[in-house]
């Protein structure tokens, strides 16, 4: 359950982090599938909207939600968001799902309160739900300006496999 950073936006489907994490998934966890229920411009609104729907489709041993940089970016109130990852994640585990968490960071213009409360969310949820946490997506490409495509949101295909491979320092250990 993610947004245009894990659904690929301005990417060929098959060179976004998911596609090259279900790539890896295939020849190193066989009988595993995944499915990315990710939708550029999602909010944590549409992922709570959408997450029992999905859950009852595709029936998960793990969800990974990595969702509310567009909150962050449209200056949601920060108890929103936490409302609407919070029902995700109990909705997910009361499907029997284990759940990762994958936070994101909102720049500083939005003030310290604001930045630093979003981060906490993360960090609270995880902890209050005993869910893996991978606090920051972008953190091995974010302050490499030439990974990013022209709107300085979205990360190019060649930073894709970084992304993977650190999602895959929480996911891989989930698949065992």
């Amino acid at each position: 359950m993610g947004d245009s950073l894990s659904a690929g936006y301005g990417l060929a489907a098959s060179q976004g982090w998911v596609s090259l994490t279900a790539e890896r998934i295939a020849k190193t966890q066989p009988g595993w599938r995944v499915v990315n229920a990710s939708i550029s411009g999602e909010t944590t609104a549409g992922g709570a909207a959408r997450v029992a729907g999905e859950l009852q489709r595709n029936k998960p041993a793990v969800v990974v939600i990595e969702l509310g940089a567009n909150d962050g970016l449209r200056g949601l109130q920060l108890a929103q968001s936490r409302a609407n990852l919070e029902r995700m994640i109990q909705a997910a585990q009361g499907a029997k799902a284990q759940v990762l968490l994958i936070g994101m960071r909102m720049p500083p213009n939005l003030g310290k309160e604001y930045t630093e409360g979003f981060e906490r969310n993360y960090r609270e949820l995880s902890q209050k739900y005993r869910t893996q946490l991978l606090p920051f997506l972008l953190e091995p490409v974010a302050m490499d300006r030439a990974a990013f495509q022209a709107d300085n949101l979205h990360p190019i295909a060649s930073a894709q496999p970084k992304l993977r491979d650190h999602v895959w320092t929480k996911l891989g250990p989930m698949l065992k």
